[in-house]
């Protein structure tokens, strides 16, 4: 019968250009993928299950997505691509039935400070067009209301060649919405002048306080000599034209001791030595310094709003441009709701839908004038999620890195939601998740492990999700997991209080934090949870923050840089070969000249992200080959970064290569669950969660009283979590209190305390709305995240 279908003219089905629905992996084996095979269908939600380091990624993104992009460069003339870096293909055998892919990661947004929620949309921009049309009093075209365009104003003679030379008179102006008092930042720096010195002193009894300004040296010499003020004199009693000389003179000559010299005011010659560098690549003592010293106020021209005064000037319905950006979003597309103006019509209509999008995305708390460098990862994600959602491409491939971070059960249904459009329109979809909530609504399932690392990359299941959880593969068996509601909750020994809490917006909050328990502070996005945490219990003696930001440091850092572990590594190699420590660096003496030690040679882009491609002369291993030539326990220092943590604990645990230092950081590595990552893993490559974990194996060993801890889940999946709560455990019964901010329900029943932030978000957010036990709010019920609690533990 199925032969008679297929032949019949009138069957849709017997099109052949409609058979190629799958997308057909063969061998793929990058990273720490076996031979995988597999066929996802298109037009479908396909979702990515496994342990973290199961290889869901490796699948994902760095075969299907990069074969994509690859494929893409290639349509490209040869002229562009040869501008471009040759990506290498993929370790796979056959990649067949793909379509262009668009990636929507969690990397965090570009942190440069003109960057706002508006200008990474397109909402500025129509906000921009807007007020050109409507606004009055008209000031110029949509540049005039953009705040990285400066005003500019030349003239000149232009010199015309075209027979005899003549020469036009020319002027040329252009009008930019700029602030020029702080260039469209809308903070300027200010000097805080008690980090300077100590004005109960003089300067011969060392008032200075800045680093390296020491009386001892050549700086006191020049103190003592210029004959400026005197340097036995309290700073507090100088007259003003001596303290003027002390911070501001500009420089002048002067003669000590006959040599000629220099002398400058201490302003202007820190904003040149320390102030005007890039602050992560100064000494820690000079930074610290640089952090106390500098304070960032609103600019007072322009009120922080980085505008010029004839932007501002220029409104609608009584509002600038600034007040629309400094909106709730909700509130500007109800704002935007009201302007009927047939002769703009179609962009009315056009910012409405993308204004809606983030409402509906669970982001109407934001305002378009908040910077995006301060956006959390799962925030970013989502901002970027609205670019695509109105756009008119069908038959595209989606990828999606765990679209559910950082959100409480109530959005995840609107990101399930969206998920399900995209898809509807035709598109493929392919999420990497470990909620159940996702995974739930998925058409196919592949399940990637059993383990993480090495332990992982094979296909464990593939198919629905029934077929999920019946199949014994760990994620099946942890897919209905509920975590029940503890017998029992720990007494607090003392409490941490915290009155009149304003940061961001909360509403005048206090609170008690009880110590010696596990305190979970819920809500959901944009509540105010982090603001409660991180901007209100104050940084004192002994409280270890532990939050997802993006871990300081350069493409070249691992995690073994990063714990500190290296250096014990690099000590026993050096002892056991008899040469010295730096041989064994790779940012050092041991490093491979052609890409001094990265492993990859980077290729700036200048008009797309830039590309990284393996270095030919040291395949990647970062060394110079002599270095490899020195062995310890049998293995060189290439192969010793290349092993996971599980398998370095081994190592540096037994016989030659027993190395105590080093084998204390890989326990604590393990503990919070990264014994798959490889040690010389660049942090560039990590996710959020595993970035934070990290750094909590980094705090363990600090002497704190109080953790607290922003979403440790992120990026966990369901059997890993049972590992997490066991190690919080730990730290609580040794006499420490941890505060979790968190969606997870799991971690919510097994807290001893609650702290429920709501009732909605933003302006509808910011107030306590329960403080109790878990039993407590399962009971009352009375707040969102008590009904979903009470739904998940089946009460």
């Amino acid at each position: 019968m199925s032969m008679a279908t297929r032949t019949d003219p009138r069957s849709p089905a017997s099109h052949v250009a409609d058979s190629h629905d799958l997308i057909r992996v063969l061998g793929a084996r990058e990273n720490n993928l076996k031979d995988v095979s597999i066929e996802i269908p298109k037009r479908r939600l396909t979702v990515f299950t496994g342990v973290s380091g199961s290889g869901k990624s490796s699948l994902v993104f760095d075969t299907i997505a990069a074969e994509s992009q690859r494929l893409i460069n290639e349509t490209y003339s040869a002229f562009v691509q040869g501008f471009m870096p040759n990506l290498a293909r993929p370790e796979v055998d056959v990649l067949d039935g793909l379509t262009t892919a668009i990636i929507v990661d969690q990397q965090r947004m570009g942190g440069d400070p003109r960057s706002t929620v508006g200008t990474a949309t397109d909402a500025n921009a129509m906000l921009r067009i807007l007020f050109s049309r409507l606004g009055t009093p008209h000031i110029g075209p949509p540049s005039a209301y953009a705040f990285n365009v400066a005003s500019v104003r030349a003239s000149g003679a232009i010199t015309v060649e075209r027979g005899a030379k003549k020469a036009v008179k020319a002027t040329y102006s252009r009008t930019g919405g700029m602030c020029p008092t702080c260039e469209g930042r809308g903070t300027v720096s200010d000097i805080d002048l008690t980090q300077l010195y100590d004005d109960s002193k003089s300067l011969s009894e060392g008032a200075l306080t800045i680093p390296g300004y020491s009386m001892d040296g050549w700086y006191g010499r020049i103190f003592t000599g210029c004959g400026f003020f005197d340097p036995d004199k309290p700073i507090r009693d100088y007259t003003e034209k001596e303290l003027h000389d002390l911070l501001h003179k500009e420089p002048t000559k002067i003669k000590v001791e006959g040599i000629n010299l220099t002398y400058e005011g201490l302003i202007p010659k820190i904003q040149k030595s320390m102030l005007s560098k890039d602050i992560d690549a100064l000494q820690p003592h000079v930074r610290a310094f640089v952090e106390r010293a500098m304070t960032f106020t609103a600019c007072p021209e322009c009120d922080g709003t980085r505008l010029s005064a004839g932007a501002r000037s220029s409104k609608i319905k009584g509002s600038s441009i600034a007040d629309a950006c400094a909106m709730q979003i909700s509130d500007l597309a109800e704002w935007v709701r009201g302007l009927d103006e047939p002769s703009v019509a179609p962009l009315l209509a056009k910012l409405r839908h993308a204004l809606d999008s983030f409402v509906e995305i669970g982001l109407g708390y934001l305002s378009l004038d908040r910077p995006s460098g301060t956006l959390s990862g799962g925030e970013a994600q989502r901002v970027k999620m609205i670019r695509h959602l109105g756009s008119s491409l069908t038959d595209v491939t989606y990828v999606f890195d765990e679209p559910t971070t950082g959100l409480h059960p109530h959005d995840i249904q609107r990101m399930n939601s969206l998920l399900l459009r995209l898809r509807d329109k035709g598109n493929t979809v392919l999420v990497v998740e470990h909620k159940p909530e996702v995974i739930a609504i998925a058409d196919h399932v592949v399940d990637l492990g059993p383990g993480a690392g090495t332990a992982g990359g094979t296909v464990c299941f593939e198919g629905t999700v029934e077929g999920l959880r019946a199949a014994d593969t760990v994620t099946g068996r942890h897919l209905d997991d509920r975590a029940a509601l503890k017998e029992t909750v720990r007494k607090p020994t003392g409490t941490l209080e915290i009155r009149g809490a304003t940061a961001h917006n909360l509403r005048d909050v206090d609170v008690d934090i009880p110590l010696g328990v596990l305190t979970v502070v819920t809500g959901v996005a944009g509540s105010g949870k982090s603001s409660l945490v991180h901007g209100s219990i104050p940084p004192g003696e002994g409280v270890v923050s532990v939050g997802q930001g993006a871990i300081r440091g350069s493409r070249r850092s691992n995690p073994a840089t990063y714990t500190g572990l290296l250096d014990p590594i690099r000590k026993a190699f050096a002892k056991a070969n008899g040469v010295k420590p730096s041989l064994f660096s790779a940012n050092s003496e041991g490093a491979c000249p052609t890409c001094n030690g990265a492993g990859v040679i980077y290729t700036d882009l200048a008009m797309m992200a830039g590309v990284a491609t393996t270095c030919e002369d040291c395949e990647g291993k970062r060394f110079e080959a002599s270095v490899l030539d020195h062995h310890l326990g049998g293995r060189d220092i290439s192969e010793v970064l290349a092993m996971s943590v599980t398998e370095a604990e081994e190592f540096f645990g037994a016989d030659e290569a027993h190395t105590p230092a080093a084998h204390r950081v890989l326990g604590r590595l393990a503990d919070v669950g990264l014994g798959y990552l490889t040690l010389g893993q660049p942090l560039t490559t990590l996710s959020g969660g595993e970035r934070q974990r990290l750094k909590l194996a980094t705090h363990m060993a600090e002497k704190g009283g109080v953790y607290v801890l922003d979403e440790p889940t992120a990026g966990l999946h369901l059997a890993d979590v049972e590992q997490l709560l066991g190690l919080l455990d730990r730290i609580v019964d040794s006499g420490k209190s941890v505060v979790v901010v968190e969606h997870h329900q799991a971690v919510m029943a097994h807290a001893d305390w609650i702290i429920d932030l709501g009732p909605g978000a933003g302006h509808d957010g910011g107030r306590v709305v329960f403080e109790g036990t878990p039993a407590d709010l399962v009971a009352a019920r009375s707040t969102l995240t008590g009904e979903h609690l009470a739904a998940y533990v089946g009460a």
